[in-house]
């Protein structure tokens, strides 16, 4: 009964902080709706040499949007102009750009990743079948990918479905949302930035070096591809079978990047969401690279990518996050909280561990606050 008290307890502190960083979050917010106060920002701005990475997302979202087919959209607006004068928009709105700006390089990102398939086949270099594999096996002396798929079970199908499927969409989101709510504002502009360029430079590299994967190898053998060739849901297949969907199967059999198993960006992104973890929140370092291992291990079973694909992954991303982390993030000025949030107990991983005010000292405060922001 003594443990299940103290549980309840601390799982209420942990909800009211909870509630305290969210008010403290939404106080922080620019509310504002009014262009003129972004233009007027723009105009006191002083350039600096980094702003010409704007530049380049703007010839490359140009780029883009030059080779995507004109299709009419219900209102009768090409849906590639949708894409501009949406981003126009919200970089326009105080509320929204303080979003949108950081987060430019995931939309670069997307946009590359879902464009690509307008790129012209006489355009594109050839597709390089036996280099994965031939890699894989002078690096480590054997196909790892193959001995990983030769057995499968339903059990094992679930294990790995889940971090792969599942997990994978959204623990960037989690850790950009609870870095908002307990990291200095620093932290979420840093992962913004990180994400999206781990994820357009690695679509660059699957673009320039284009690869197949395991799935490819199970089908046809080491016979040359085609760019007119559909993708493959690989070990997925079997989880809409289970399932009784076509989820998986519709989604990676229209890929816009069938052949882009080199990097891994399943690796890189679970190996750059453990670094972040880490880093910020230290308390969960053992769950978050367990999450890894097993998403490492699912990305081969799957037969979505070889071994090396996977180390090129978390090695791509292991760089980006030592090179984007500022100065000021580093040591313990990574544990420091935002403005406005002062947690009142150690709630997980949040909050301190000693010195830390009684429960219903918390529980005022979080009074306190409902008058001050609601």
């Amino acid at each position: 009964m003594a443990a299940l008290y103290h549980t309840r307890i601390r799982l209420s502190i942990t909800l009211v902080n909870l509630r305290i960083a969210l008010l403290a979050g939404y106080s922080r917010l620019d509310k504002s709706l009014s262009p003129t106060l972004t233009i007027h920002r723009i105009l006191a701005h002083k350039f600096v040499f980094s702003d010409l990475t704007y530049i380049i997302h703007l010839s490359l979202s140009l780029f883009w949007l030059s080779i995507i087919p004109s299709s009419p959209s219900p209102i009768f607006i090409p849906y590639k102009l949708l894409i501009p004068l949406l981003y126009t928009t919200t970089l326009l709105l105080p509320l929204t750009n303080q979003f949108v700006v950081p987060a430019t390089p995931v939309f670069s990102w997307s946009l590359t990743y879902f464009s690509n398939q307008y790129i012209p086949d006489t355009h594109r270099p050839p597709v390089f079948i036996s280099l994965l594999p031939t890699l894989e096996t002078v690096l480590y002396g054997t196909n790892i990918s193959d001995i990983l798929t030769r057995y499968t079970h339903p059990f094992l199908d679930i294990l790995a479905w889940i971090p792969y499927g599942v997990i994978h969409f959204i623990l960037p989101f989690l850790i950009a949302f609870f870095l908002f709510l307990f990291r200095a504002r620093g932290a979420l502009r840093m992962c913004a930035t990180t994400f999206g360029y781990l994820n357009l430079i690695s679509v660059v590299i699957q673009l320039g070096i284009p690869t197949s994967a395991p799935w490819y190898e199970v089908i046809y053998g080491l016979t040359p591809a085609s760019y007119t060739m559909l993708g493959s849901p690989g070990g997925l297949a079997r989880i809409d079978e289970l399932f009784h969907s076509n989820w998986y199967t519709v989604g990676f059999t229209h890929s816009p990047l069938p052949f882009g198993a080199f990097p891994s960006l399943h690796a890189g992104n679970a190996t750059l969401a453990a670094l972040f973890v880490t880093h910020f929140f230290p308390s969960y370092t053992e769950m978050v690279w367990a999450y890894c291992v097993v998403l490492y291990w699912a990305t081969m079973y799957l037969t979505h990518h070889y071994l090396v694909d996977v180390v090129g992954g978390g090695c791509i991303a292991t760089v980006f996050f030592f090179m984007f982390l500022p100065n000021e993030l580093r040591g313990d000025a990574a544990l420091e909280y935002p403005p406005g949030y002062t947690p009142g107990t150690d709630t997980a991983g949040f909050g301190p561990s000693s010195s830390s005010p009684s429960f219903s000292s918390i529980l005022n405060r979080a009074g306190a606050g409902r008058s001050k922001y609601v």
